[in-house]
C-alpha cells in the first residue's frame, strides 16, 4: 500500500449557514490523503490512480456545491474519490478548512477531518 496525497487545494466556494457564505462566498482549503491498495510494479499509470483525476473530482465538485456544512462536503468528497477507482482505492482521508469563519474571534481557520 501507498498513499497519494494532495495538500492545501484551494478553492472559492459558496458553502454555508449563514445567507452572506452563499451570497459572496468564500475560500476553503482541502487536503486529501488516498491510500493506494496495491503497489506499483511497472512504471505505468494504470497500476496507480492520477491525482489530476482527484483534483478534478474535487474542483467540479466544489463549483456546483452550496451546501450548508462542510462536514457535508467531506462526506461527499470522500464518496467521489473512492467512487472513481474502488478497485484501487483503500481509504480516503480529507481535510477541509474554512480560511474565513464568521465568528467574533482571532483564528485562522475552522476544519474538518473524516477518514473513511
Amino acid at each position: 500500500m501507498f498513499k497519494i496525497k494532495l495538500n492545501n487545494m484551494r478553492f472559492h466556494s459558496y458553502i454555508g449557514v449563514f445567507p452572506e457564505e452563499k451570497k459572496l462566498g468564500q475560500n476553503i482549503a482541502i487536503d486529501l490523503e488516498v491510500t493506494i491498495k496495491a503497489s506499483v510494479s511497472r512504471d505505468e499509470l494504470d497500476e496507480t490512480v492520477s491525482y489530476a483525476v482527484f483534483y478534478d473530482l474535487v474542483a467540479d465538485y466544489i463549483k456546483k456545491c452550496r451546501a450548508d456544512l462542510i462536514e457535508t462536503l467531506a462526506f461527499d468528497i470522500v464518496e467521489l474519490i473512492k467512487a472513481s477507482s474502488p478497485d484501487k482505492i483503500d481509504t480516503v482521508k480529507v481535510n477541509i478548512r474554512k480560511l474565513q469563519v464568521p465568528i467574533n474571534g482571532l483564528l485562522d481557520s475552522a476544519e474538518v477531518e473524516l477518514e473513511a
